[in-house]
Formats: C-alpha cells, sequence, structure tokens
C-alpha cells in the first residue's frame, strides 16, 4: 500500500472557535517550529464548537473539540496523527472528576463512526425502527440515547482509519498489529487524559467488535505501562478468544458456539417449526444441544456410527432450517458463509452476517459464499454520510483527506505475531487486568443475530476465564434482539442505553 503524506494543518479564526484546516505546507509551517524533530509536541489547532442534547428529559450544555493529537517519541520525533472527536460536558463543578470513556469500533480497520453516530454520541444517523436505512441522503439527528449524560465521550479512529494516518516518514507498520495498535490507542489515552487534567475521573473504555479485543488488551497495557487503573470496560460485540470464531480445519470449537446464533436467525425467518414460539426458550434448548450431544459428537470425530451420524442431521437440520443432507454432506459442520447463503437460497436471497435478520440478493444463487454481507450495505451509506456530513457542517472541521470508514486495505497486513502458532485469545490479559483490579468491572452487550460476534461465543469465552468467584459479579451482560450493531435496531438502542446507564450508575461518583 501507498504510504500517505501528512497534509499540513492551518488554524482558521472564527469569533469564539478555533477550526482546523487542511493545507500543502511543510510540517515545520504546520506547527510553528523551526525543528522537524521538534515540531510534533504540538497539536494543530482543534475546532471548539458549543452544542446542546436533550437526555432522559433534560437539556445538557455540551463541547466538541474536533482535531489531531500527535504521537511521538521522547526525542521529539513525530509518528503518527490521531483524529478524535471528544465530548465534554459543560457546567461541572470539577470537570477533573467527571467519567470520562474513550470509545472506538474495530475491524482492525474500522473508523470509530459506528459507535459515535449510531449509539453514543449526541447526534445519531436516523434509521428505520427495524435497522434498515432510509433513502439517501439520509439525516443526523439529536441522540436522546446518548451517554453524555453519564460520562464524557472521547472517540478515537486509530492511525490508518478516519483522519488518521503516519507520519510523513513513517512506516505505517508501527501502527498495524495487535501489540502495535494497543501501544499507539493506549498512548493516546495516557496523552490525552494528562493534557486534560482527568487522571482523577473515573475512566471507562467502549469498544465494538475488535474493538473488544483492544479493550481487553488495553486494560492490560495502561495499567503495566502507566499504572492507569480503569474503572469499567463496556464491550459491544464481544471477541476475545479467536479460536471461538475461526473455522480452520480441526478447530471443532466455533461449530457448537455459532449453532444458538444459526438457530436464532432461521427462527427469525421463519424456517424452524412454528411450535417454538418463543425465541428465548427456543434457544435455551439449542445451548443445551450445543454444549452437551452435540460438542461430545465433534470430539468423537470418525468414530461416530451411521445410526449417530443421522440422529445428529435430523436434529441439526430442525435447529438451522438446513436440509438434512445438506448437514451431513458437510460433515455436520456448517461454516458461517456457506450458511448465510444456504439458509434462504431457494427464495433467491443471502441473509446478513453483521445482522442475520437483513437479507441482500447476489446474482450467482449456486455459490458457496457471497460477494458482500447485505448487513454491512445497509449501514455504510448512512453512517459514512452522517460522519462526514457532520464534522463539516455541525463541528466546523475540515480536511481533505478521505475519512476511512472500513480501511481494511490500509491497515493490511495486520500483525499477530506475539500469538504466532496459537489463536489470539485477550481474555486472559482481561483476568490479569481484573485480577490487579478488583474494582474493574466489565458489562457485555450481545445481539442474537450477530454471526460476526456470536453469543454464545462470548458466553464460552467468559465461563473460562477462571475468575475468582468474587470477581466474576464484577462481569454482567446483557441481549437484544439484533445484530451486531445491536444499536441500528430501535427497541435495542433503547434498551442498551437503559443497560449501560445502569452500569455506570453502579460506579460510586466521588
Amino acid at each position: 500500500m501507498l504510504l500517505f503524506t501528512l497534509t499540513a494543518t492551518l488554524a482558521q479564526e472564527k469569533p469564539g472557535k478555533e477550526q482546523e484546516k487542511i493545507s500543502n505546507k511543510a510540517p515545520e509551517t504546520q506547527y510553528h517550529q523551526a525543528d522537524n524533530n521538534q515540531w510534533a509536541k504540538y497539536d494543530p489547532p482543534k475546532s471548539v464548537t458549543k452544542h446542546s442534547v436533550t437526555i432522559n428529559g433534560k437539556s445538557i450544555n455540551y463541547t466538541a473539540t474536533v482535531g489531531y493529537t500527535i504521537l511521538h517519541d521522547e526525542s521529539g520525533k513525530a509518528l503518527g496523527k490521531i483524529f478524535s472527536i471528544a465530548y465534554t460536558k459543560d457546567g461541572e463543578a470539577d470537570a477533573a472528576k467527571r467519567p470520562v470513556t474513550f470509545a472506538y469500533n474495530g475491524g482492525p480497520g474500522s473508523a470509530s463512526l459506528w459507535v459515535h453516530m449510531g449509539a453514543l454520541g449526541p447526534r445519531r444517523i436516523r434509521m428505520q425502527d427495524s435497522g434498515e436505512a432510509e433513502e439517501p441522503p439520509y439525516t443526523v439527528i439529536d441522540n436522546e440515547y446518548s451517554w453524555l449524560d453519564k460520562t464524557d465521550l472521547v472517540f478515537i479512529d486509530p492511525v490508518e482509519t478516519g483522519y488518521s494516518r503516519p507520519a510523513e516518514g513513517i512506516d505505517k507498520k508501527i501502527f498495524t498489529g495487535y501489540e502495535e495498535d494497543i501501544q499507539s490507542v493506549g498512548d493516546f489515552i495516557r496523552l490525552w487524559t494528562s493534557r486534560n487534567g482527568r487522571w482523577g475521573s473515573q475512566k471507562f473504555l467502549a469498544g465494538e467488535s475488535y474493538g473488544t479485543t483492544r479493550s481487553a488488551g488495553l486494560s492490560g497495557y495502561l495499567s503495566d505501562r502507566y499504572g492507569y487503573y480503569l474503572n469499567g470496560i463496556v464491550l459491544i460485540s464481544s471477541i476475545l478468544n479467536f479460536q471461538t470464531a475461526q473455522f480452520n480445519v480441526g478447530n471443532d470449537l466455533p461449530y457448537p458456539l455459532f449453532l444458538p446464533t444459526y438457530a436464532a436467525i432461521a427462527w427469525y425467518h421463519k424456517k424452524i417449526d412454528p411450535k417454538y414460539k418463543d425465541l428465548k426458550t427456543f434457544l435455551k434448548e439449542v445451548e443445551a444441544f450445543s454444549l452437551g450431544e452435540y460438542s461430545t459428537a465433534l470430539m468423537k470425530g470418525d468414530k461416530l456410527s451411521d445410526s449417530e451420524v443421522d440422529n445428529l442431521a435430523t436434529k441439526l437440520s430442525a435447529y438451522t432450517g438446513l436440509s438434512k443432507q445438506y448437514i451431513i454432506n458437510s460433515n455436520l459442520r456448517v461454516v458461517i458463509f456457506r450458511f448465510v447463503r444456504e439458509l434462504r437460497r431457494n427464495d433467491g436471497l443471502v441473509v446478513g452476517r453483521l445482522d442475520g435478520r437483513l437479507t441482500g440478493y447476489e446474482y450467482d444463487n449456486v455459490a458457496e459464499r457471497g460477494t458482500s454481507d447485505p448487513s454491512n450495505n445497509e449501514i455504510t451509506g448512512p453512517y459514512a454520510m452522517a460522519l462526514n456530513s457532520y464534522v463539516k457542517k455541525e463541528l466546523n472541521y475540515e480536511n481533505d483527506l478521505p475519512y476511512e470508514v472500513l480501511s481494511g486495505f490500509r491497515v493490511r497486513p495486520w500483525n499477530y505475531n506475539n500469538v504466532q502458532n496459537q489463536y489470539l485469545n485477550v481474555a486472559e490479559t482481561l483476568r490479569t487486568a481484573m485480577t490487579k483490579n478488583p474494582s474493574l468491572k466489565v458489562t457485555v452487550l450481545n445481539g442474537y443475530y450477530d454471526l460476526a460476534t456470536p453469543y454464545f461465543a462470548t458466553q464460552y469465552t467468559f465461563d473460562h476465564m477462571y475468575l475468582p468467584k468474587e470477581l466474576q459479579k464484577n462481569i454482567t451482560m446483557s441481549f437484544y434482539e439484533a445484530g451486531h450493531m445491536m444499536y441500528i435496531h430501535k427497541p435495542s438502542l433503547v434498551d442498551m442505553k437503559k443497560n449501560v446507564g445502569a452500569f455506570y450508575d453502579s460506579f460510586q461518583s466521588k
């Protein structure tokens, strides 16, 4: 991939506001420093604007601060520039004691616009209540379900996502890997906390998808590197143990852990016996089968008798909506990308991976895999419009760089050298952080129709953390009848706000 050269930044004066503009001047001019090794010690001017939003019937005045933070080494050499948007509540008697939450998405390669413009931030993209998009060009509205009534919010775009980029002459490789990402995001969090005088605040992380992987890693990095102890972590659509989601030959773990989500999606599309009227009751039966008979059968491998295979295929067909013969032909092991194509193949539809409720069309209806995820297609346009329009029109920030929404091509190859010949499992990092800091609480949000990070795989992971019993109470979970981005579904967004609000309320105020 090409390494993008940093563009320079100049302040444009406006009454009562600072606004960042992009120009083509040299870095020395941009940062008003003659020594190229020292200019990185100073950030470009940020856009600062004032706003208000009504949450739970109460008007909240807040300040939005938008722009770059320069990461540099101790010699002053610039390494990268991280774009962030911070919302801080106005009128606090002691702002340094107000809770602060650092939020991001995952990917790797995803910017933070999803959690920002979908659930947490004071403005959000309007979707249909079901979670489907409205017609373009879409509409941004006040978010009465924002978390800003509970906590200040800092949305982070890791390097090579959003507007964030490596510094000129710096190889992107120092950012594009598990450990590299943890260090750069962790260093930003430490720097933001110090510069804003927030070490006395209650401190939280909120990550989605691979962002939950990042959060678990940060729980260790921040405490071990800086003595930066967290109060709480919100994990949205969590994946901590990658073995639970890798359909590799010889790894049978994903099959019983994905099965309840297959069942939920099949139930939603009415491919299950109508005697199962209640989703949760149905899933309890499937979960018991997954942990018991199905897991035992997979362990037996070729030792299964023909009658056992036939019996298992019958039950799997009843739970997945797929034909018995298809199950047998799949050796009792249906991988995710086959399931999303096969479930409604006869209807000419493919179901979504991020949200199995949503469907789309493919030109080749006999193909094993689809060319795109219809649930991703449903959200990309609205969210990209929301962020690009919002930062310019309402936050008075301008940048000619493309805002990288999901820049997989920019971050690849992602470095997992820390776990060569094994699966990444950051649940152990989180366990260690919780034992060092017994006050650390974690809440986990799960969507029943999420095939990217299935809820049952998440339950399995937390059931195998082997936390001391007195610390297990520090973990809570909630479940939603939606997908990976459960907040696109209006009823789930409402419930999510209630559950997360109760989580923040569980911390004693200082």
